[in-house]
């Protein structure tokens, strides 16, 4: 029985005054990994870590361990619809994170789910597929360049997973530059690339963030003696949160890169394959660590976009 010297609690007065201090939604579609080394596992971790709420959908399953990836088990693309859209009924949503799907069928399904969002970011990132059989890697690449490129604002990639993709009879000796990635891209729809990884000499590489016409933010780390799973995943979820949230894009690539770097060097080994990320080392932190990352930029960071954030539409014809 209720105590009647306590005044009974009005949820729906709590829930209309706090609205504005909730966190953003993020919808992520990804297939789960039961390994934790990236897929859904690490969406949900980078997407909390930068402050947003995740929506996760669930579009099949890797067999995996920390090694090599198996075989992958697709969703229904029913069943992929009816866990995006009955959320989506239920909660606003601030940007779309596409990973790994798993089948046409399903990019077809989330391609319609996102058309009705066009106001909405979307940010799809195209892992390594060299895992897969090559007759259902071209027919899973076919669909995503007709259906969802033209709706994502912002392509992710390692520099030889998009270089293979989209520039296939690339003519010259010398590498494509993350410009010469982004025009094929934009040639697609695509406003925005960000492509990672590209090799440079003294064992560094270089993550760039480019239109066709100019770089519009670039960094360069020193290669870790080490492979890792997730990278991409965690980087591409942390950049949509990012965008959820306000940032701009350059401010949100160069915290995204921050982010992934740390994760990456308190990377560690849970099994006997390679290392995964620890998304949340920020967790870990001491007091006095954690006072030492904090500076006025930060705060910087929470100001509304400086310019316009193309939606997943702007460029659908």
């Amino acid at each position: 029985m209720a105590n009647p010297n306590i005044p009974e609690l009005d949820t729906r007065q709590l829930t209309a005054e706090d609205g504005d201090a909730s966190p953003a939604c993020v919808m992520t579609f990804n297939a789960n990994d039961p390994s934790g080394a990236g897929g859904l596992s690490a969406d949900i971790m980078a997407i909390a870590s930068a402050g947003a709420h995740p929506l996760a959908v669930v579009t099949g399953t890797y067999v995996r361990d920390t090694a090599e990836i198996f075989q992958h088990f697709p969703f229904d693309e029913e069943a992929v619809t009816d866990q995006a859209r009955y959320a989506l009924e239920d909660m606003p949503v601030s940007a779309i994170k596409v990973g790994f799907v798993g089948s046409p069928e399903n990019i077809s399904s989330i391609a319609e789910i996102a058309s009705d969002y066009s106001d909405v970011p979307l940010i799809a990132y195209m892992p390594s597929l060299s895992w897969w059989d090559e007759s259902e890697i071209d027919s899973y690449l076919d669909a995503f360049r007709e259906l969802l490129l033209p709706q994502t604002t912002v392509l992710i990639g390692n520099h030889s997973s998009l270089w293979r993709w989209l520039l296939p009879d690339w003519p010259s000796e010398r590498s494509p530059s993350a410009r010469d990635i982004a025009k094929a891209a934009a040639d697609l729809g695509v406003p925005y690339t960000f492509v990672t990884g590209i090799a440079l000499p003294d064992q560094f590489i270089e993550n760039v963030l480019a239109t066709p016409q100019a770089v519009l933010y670039s960094e360069k780390f020193e290669r870790f003696e080490a492979v890792f799973d997730g990278a991409g995943d965690t980087l591409s979820a942390a950049l949509c949160a990012l965008l959820a949230n306000g940032h701009d894009l350059q401010a949100a690539a160069a915290e995204a890169l921050t982010y992934l770097d740390h994760s990456l060097e308190a990377g560690f080994h849970p099994g006997m394959g390679n290392i995964v990320p620890d998304r949340l080392f920020w967790a870990q932190a001491d007091d006095d660590a954690a006072a030492d990352t904090e500076t006025p930029d930060d705060a910087a960071l929470t100001s509304k976009p400086n310019f316009d954030l193309p939606p997943n539409g702007t460029l659908k014809h």
